[in-house]
């Protein structure tokens, strides 16, 4: 069995994934190889999978922000996000970190929303990119908060953070892993996590949702199939996910990646994908991103 991963390896998506799939392989005693396929957001990886053969021998496990936003942010995409990909399971959610420099100085997301709003002219804040999840998580933000900011795109989410350290950008989001360490450091200060619940590995961090209601997002893997892929093969794969992710091994490889086994099934993940495509569909269209 196949399974794509359209992003670069060591990434947290491959580390994930590969972790899933060691153990599927030891549980069912089926090969699986991992095939990474990185470029364009993801899409090159998917692509492919679109049109391969229904048959559960070729899935893709890609992260479910990205694969929301492709539908709106690319003009010729060469799938259709919604009907040429059956979902089938989420595999892990690990939350960004919204981060400020403390010579800002607030102390909570209130506080910077309240500064914001009263800068002329606007801070800016950095990104990994046009059109990626963290320039869209902030532009969201923004239209939420009702502040103003400039998007100063990088080419990762590294440097972006490195640029809120150095007083470059006053806000980014970030990994737990790319954040926090600063935060302790006293060199950052945390503002907020993506989810709509605080996260257990950061229980001192607020939940951005906390101070906007209803704001949840972050990297969500989740593993799908091409479409018309039978219900039969789909279940079967579901609960050998479901298995491996119940296995000792797998959660202390997710929780140092600083991710939580998913709990979506294949219905609720196809219902929260058409969500996320809505959502992230209005994000795209109002910042006018458009890409050929």
């Amino acid at each position: 069995m196949r399974v794509v991963v359209p992003w670069p390896p060591a990434g947290v998506t491959d580390v994930l994934t590969r972790a899933l799939v060691q153990a599927m392989s030891e549980s069912t005693g089926q090969q699986f190889v991992v095939e990474n396929r990185p470029g364009a957001g993801g899409t090159l990886g998917l692509a492919p999978v679109a049109k391969s053969a229904p048959d559960g021998y070729t899935l893709v496990a890609s992260d479910v922000p990205s694969h929301a936003i492709s539908a709106s942010l690319y003009a010729r995409l060469p799938y259709d996000v919604l009907n040429d990909f059956e979902p089938i399971a989420m595999i892990a959610g690990s939350p960004m970190v919204l981060a400020t420099n403390p010579a800002l100085g607030v102390r909570n997301l209130k506080e910077f929303i309240l500064v914001a709003r009263a800068k002329s002219p606007p801070m800016s804040y950095g990104s990994s990119g046009n059109g990626s999840i963290t320039h869209l998580a902030i532009e969201r933000l923004k239209r939420d908060a009702g502040m103003d900011l400039v998007h100063v795109p990088y080419k990762g989410t590294v440097p972006a953070i490195t640029s809120v350290l150095s007083g470059d950008t006053a806000l980014a989001f970030g990994t737990i892993p790319g954040v926090m360490p600063h935060a302790k450091a006293g060199k950052l200060v945390p503002l907020g996590s993506s989810f709509g619940k605080r996260f257990s590995q950061i229980q001192e961090v607020p939940a951005i949702a906390e101070t906007i209601p209803g704001y949840d997002m972050g990297f969500y893997t989740a593993l799908f199939a091409p479409a018309k892929t039978p219900p039969e093969v789909i279940q079967k794969v579901f609960l050998e996910v479901t298995k491996a992710l119940a296995q000792p091994k797998v959660k202390e490889i997710f929780a140092n990646s600083a991710a939580e086994p998913g709990t979506m099934t294949p219905t609720e993940l196809k219902q929260y994908l058409a969500a996320e495509v809505k959502a992230w569909g209005d994000v795209v269209r109002s910042v006018g991103l458009k890409i050929d």
